[in-house]
């Protein structure tokens, strides 16, 4: 039987800060994370056995590779800490998770730490759009290409508009939904920018067309960030909850996860989903797994969601994909307010990539870190009443890496 790992808790840095103006190095990042995350939890740095780092694109937007090395300088108690480093695109931070939970259950160790970390700031937007390139086939999708992949996720507007119809105006409400909920979240990279719906819909020099149907306000954001999270085993969670002065059952657990690769080109998805209602099935069936594992009938059982809004259209998708509608039929769920914070299944109480903010190889650390704080009662503003169960889907590429975690006590 497969050993239960735990969350004791984590860090976020302010997704609004901008660290290379501050003149500050990625390594300072990751300290803040790990220190913080160290203090949250009232974990001490000598009670660490393993770290995991999860980053996209360092040797491009940093110059600088090697992350797993950077925890070991944070305190003088890691010396030798054995450290590994993850990529999956804008997943990476969701593998980091899945490798550390893997040693875990399969014990090797009692505690770990995972950190996810992107300093995305270096460079112009143009320049960092074609980094991003890279987390498609970039010969064949983005190579030339002004922001690829604002483009490719245009296509899964399209996609759905070819086979059930999509209304922008539907696409416009889920970033205004995320933008309000950021306003909430005091770590927030857009907790003091202005957006409505209207301006949503609208289409001028200030909410301008990137590519396709995507406009401004349907991008997530680019962003600095690093987040450190705290897993553990039955025995460890145990005696830290007993001195915390909690009781186990009070310590948020992963209940179930799932983790599926599709294609990497999106073509390639599109030819592979013929026939089948869902437009991204290898993305339906890793949350199936999620609930599978986690002995979640649907999606109703959970509390609310995050989930992996790089654009409205992934949202959208995310939508039918978890099971709130039929396939295709997201814009019910938008127009009942089911997904808005206080609706009857909230997504991105956080504020999302949208709103809150998107360090590429930290989101999918920051989505099991909001779904701990829910969890437990402490998200504040934003925090979903009475939430036991919350589920995260983290997305690599185009729809290719797909990571879904469940999350309750």
């Amino acid at each position: 039987m497969t050993r239960p790992v735990y969350i004791l808790g984590g860090y976020q840095t302010d997704f609004a800060r901008n660290w290379t103006k501050e003149g500050k190095h990625i390594s300072a990042m990751i300290r803040e994370a790990v220190t913080g995350g160290l203090a949250s939890t009232g974990v001490e740095a000598r009670e660490i056995e393993v770290g995991h780092v999860g980053n996209f694109a360092a040797e491009l937007y940093a110059m600088q590779g090697h992350l797993g090395a950077f925890l070991v300088d944070v305190d003088p108690a890691f010396g030798g800490l054995p450290t590994g480093r993850h990529e999956a695109a804008c997943a990476s931070g969701s593998i980091a998770l899945l490798a550390a939970s893997a040693e875990i259950e399969a014990g090797r160790y009692e505690s770990a730490l995972v950190v996810g970390v992107e300093q995305m700031k270096t460079v112009s937007p143009a320049v960092g759009g074609d980094y991003l390139g890279t987390a498609a086939w970039y010969e064949r999708e983005a190579k030339g290409v002004e922001f690829p992949f604002p483009k490719l996720f245009g296509k899964l507007g399209d996609e759905y508009e070819k086979r059930y119809g999509l209304k922008d105006e539907h696409l416009a409400a889920i970033s205004a939904i995320n933008y309000e909920n950021a306003r909430k979240n005091p770590k927030a990279q857009t907790r003091t920018w202005y957006m409505s719906n209207d301006h949503a819909c609208g289409s001028d020099q200030y909410n301008a067309v990137i590519g396709g149907r995507i406009k401004v306000s349907d991008c997530s954001q680019v962003t600095d960030g690093a987040v450190a999270l705290v897993l553990a085993s039955e025995a460890f969670a145990t005696k830290w909850a007993a001195r915390r002065g909690l009781t186990l059952d009070q310590v948020p657990r992963l209940l179930g996860w799932g983790h599926r690769t599709a294609p990497l080109t999106f073509d390639a998805k599109v030819e592979e989903s013929r026939g089948n209602p869902f437009i991204l099935p290898h993305t339906r069936r890793a949350i199936t797994d999620a609930f599978g594992r986690a002995g979640v009938a649907d999606c109703w059982a959970l509390d609310g969601i995050e989930t992996h809004d790089c654009f409205t259209t992934s949202e959208y998708m995310a939508i039918d994909h978890f099971g709130l509608t039929a396939p295709g039929e997201s814009w019910k769920a938008v127009e009942e307010g089911v997904i808005a914070l206080g609706g009857k299944l909230p997504i991105n109480p956080s504020g999302g990539l949208i709103g809150g903010g998107h360090p590429v190889g930290a989101t999918g650390v920051r989505q099991l870190l909001d779904a701990y704080l829910q969890t437990t009662g402490q998200a504040g503003a934003y925090q979903v009443e009475g939430a036991r169960r919350f589920a995260t889907l983290n997305i690599g590429g185009s729809g290719t890496t797909t990571c879904v975690f469940v999350v309750g006590t």
